[in-house]
């Protein structure tokens, strides 16, 4: 206890009595204790004036570090905010942080990137934010999805042909690659080429050169390449379908896209992104979500990944109504189908954790985290490694862990 212009007993005396003559302060917590200012006005006007203006801006104060906290808690819970500022990018989880950490690294390069993941996780928005941090940010970005394409006619499409190249040529054509000069050129599916295609598209990596149909001369051509595939390229290499000369080529900088299933963080940030997002461009006004709904998103699968998540989301502003809250009736049957329960106790006690209600949110996430951590240490007998594996996390984020909590007893 600290006191100005009253000795010790008498300040004890105030904040102990409710003396009419006094006025207690709020003034915020320190150390999970609540501090209070107890004063006694001075009764002089002008005095007075100044300590009612005082008063007031203290209440202002406390009101504005309130919704600070506020705005913290929920920004560490919902981190709506896009990490590269395309709000339409909305990755949260540790591993998408790393990996975008990697992308932003190599954008500047002139270097083949390779971005693997399953059908929706978000491949070309990837590739969209790699062109964005590049110094080819103001030239095209041309996406391309070899697989929309039929084979026979995949080679005119991407190197172009002259006029009277072959029957039906009536007017030159460019081809792809070389509308994305200067640019980045995204060929997604890359998997599905042929191997007359593969060769063409080695030589053009390695040498920049393209040979148009019906050209006498090779064309030089800077574009920088960005591949995507949600197929598995080793394998396509060991079966003798792709090319191992290309994989390698293509494979110099390589960027893996979890499944949402494996970042569920992010669920629901995503979800408020879209139903801002839709519920703006149908009128429906703010539009919310109860937590028994997020629940049923949290717990789905998402075989189709970022896509389905924000298709259901339009199906479900669709049906909505303007300013009104989505309850589990309005998702989907197959979301509702899907809902996990808890499985039946088992016969072998689980250590568990008990945590006070009483204390801020980010000291009981901290207790948690230390806990679980030690847990998992325990049982993989101090390998990090397989500890990290255990907590669902990467070996890095749990160094960081344990160097934030360093003397800590987290061993």
């Amino acid at each position: 206890m600290s006191s100005i212009g009253w000795t010790i007993p008498e300040a004890l005396a105030a904040a102990s009595t409710f003396d009419s003559g006094v006025e207690r302060l709020p003034i915020g917590q320190r150390s999970n204790e609540s501090w209070t200012l107890v004063v006694r006005p001075p009764r002089a006007l002008d005095a007075y004036c100044k300590y009612a203006s005082l008063r007031k801006l203290l209440s202002i104060a406390l009101t504005m570090d309130e919704y600070r906290c506020r705005e913290k808690q929920r920004t560490a819970l919902w981190p709506a905010d896009s990490i590269d500022g395309d709000p339409d990018c909305i990755w949260a989880s540790e591993q998408m942080v790393e990996t975008l950490n990697i992308a932003h690294r190599v954008a500047a390069t002139p270097l083949s990137i390779l971005i693997t993941g399953e059908t929706g996780t978000g491949k070309e928005m990837l590739a969209r934010t790699i062109h964005r941090a590049s110094d080819r940010a103001e030239r095209p970005f041309l996406p391309f999805n070899c697989a929309a394409v039929p084979r026979d006619m995949l080679e005119s499409q991407l190197f172009g042909y002259r006029k009277g190249a072959y029957t039906g040529a009536d007017v030159p054509f460019p081809g792809i690659i070389r509308s994305a000069a200067g640019g980045t050129l995204f060929l997604d599916e890359i998997g599905e080429i042929g191997p007359e295609i593969q060769t063409k598209l080695l030589r053009f990596l390695e040498n920049h050169e393209i040979h148009p149909l019906g050209e006498p001369h090779p064309i030089k051509v800077d574009v920088r390449v960005i591949a995507a595939t949600n197929a598995g390229v080793e394998q396509l290499v060991a079966d003798g379908r792709f090319r191992e000369d290309l994989f390698y080529r293509l494979n110099i900088v390589r960027l893996a896209i979890p499944p949402l299933r494996d970042r569920r963080e992010e669920i629901p940030p995503l979800v408020q992104h879209y139903l801002r997002k839709y519920g703006e461009e149908h009128r429906k006004g703010c539009l919310s979500l109860t937590d028994e709904a997020l629940e049923y998103l949290l717990l789905f699968p998402w075989p189709g990944n970022v896509r389905q998540l924000a298709n259901e989301v339009l199906r479900i502003v669709a049906m909505a109504d303007a300013d009104s809250a989505i309850t589990p009736a309005m998702l989907s049957s197959e979301i509702r189908s899907a809902r996990r329960t808890l499985p039946h106790a088992s016969t072998k006690a689980e250590p568990e954790i008990r945590l006070p209600l009483n204390q801020s949110l980010p000291t009981a996430v901290e207790s948690l985290e230390r806990e679980m951590v030690r847990h998992a240490l325990e049982r993989a007998q101090g390998r990090v490694e397989e500890a990290s594996r255990l907590l669902g996390i990467s070996r890095k984020g749990l160094f960081l862990k344990r160097r934030r909590w360093a003397g800590a007893d987290v061993d």
